[in-house]
């Protein structure tokens, strides 16, 4: 198998800041020795940027793809990214910055290619937040689009999403000819269960919700329960998942 494992809501809980989120030390022994039993067939499928999941991993050795795959590292360690910028960004980020310093509760993220607006301090903003980032768009043209996640809502570069960082590594080895196994617990991780299921591998939703996965564990620490017993298919601590 081949797994493609989210970060936040799945292999760590969230917390009140992206930046200070942290991974424990046994969990990157655990996850390292899942590395080597597959032979390097895992890979982190994230929001953040590619600099931010080296931060917590503490290694730029992984394969990686992040802001939802407008930048990609590969199991040999070659970095694929959008080729340029939006010219409209930088006007975006400054009037997002200006609503942030008018409400504290708020949290911006800047990823470089794709910017999210944090609302997990103060949900009461969360209608405000959705409109302010839509209200964002005619800046950035149809290259951009609205992605709404748990307590965030976020413009990333449209057509690139998780589904197909997925597809991506699945042509690549050491995942070529393998089932991949894909574990997140957000919306944006919809389109890499969609796309797994489509290549007849396994899905797997942390936590309630609507959902195309075929099956879902409870929290974060189920999913490092399954991955201590070495991550064969799910089972005991995962349900067939009802699709809600």
């Amino acid at each position: 198998m081949a797994y493609f494992l989210d970060i936040d809501g799945t292999l760590i809980d969230f917390g009140d800041s992206p930046a200070r989120t942290q991974l424990a030390a046994r969990h990157r022994r655990l996850l390292q020795r899942l590395r080597r039993r597959t032979g390097g067939a895992v890979a982190i499928v994230s929001g953040r940027s590619i600099a931010d999941i080296d931060r917590i991993f503490r290694t730029s050795a992984w394969p990686a793809a992040g802001q939802h795959g407008a930048e990609r590292r590969d199991a040999r360690g070659r970095h694929s990214r959008l080729s340029k910028f939006n010219p409209g960004l930088a006007r975006v980020r400054a009037h997002l910055a200006a609503a942030v310093s008018r409400h504290p509760g708020l949290l911006l993220e800047d990823k470089g290619y794709s910017i999210a607006l944090h609302y997990r301090r103060a949900p009461r903003l969360a209608a405000y937040a959705h409109r302010l980032v839509r209200a964002q768009l005619p800046l950035l043209g149809a290259s951009y689009c609205v992605q709404r996640g748990k307590r965030l809502v976020e413009l990333n570069p449209a057509g690139r999403d998780k589904g197909a960082a997925v597809l991506a590594f699945m042509r690549e080895t050491p995942f070529l000819g393998r089932t991949p196994v894909f574990v997140g617990d957000d919306l944006t991780d919809e389109y890499g269960f969609e796309t797994v299921n489509a290549l007849g591998g396994v899905s797997v939703k942390v936590g309630r919700g609507a959902t195309a996965a075929v099956m879902r564990v409870r929290d974060v620490r189920s999913v490092w329960d399954w991955l201590a017993r070495g991550g064969a298919l799910p089972s005991g601590t995962a349900t067939r998942s009802a699709r809600r």
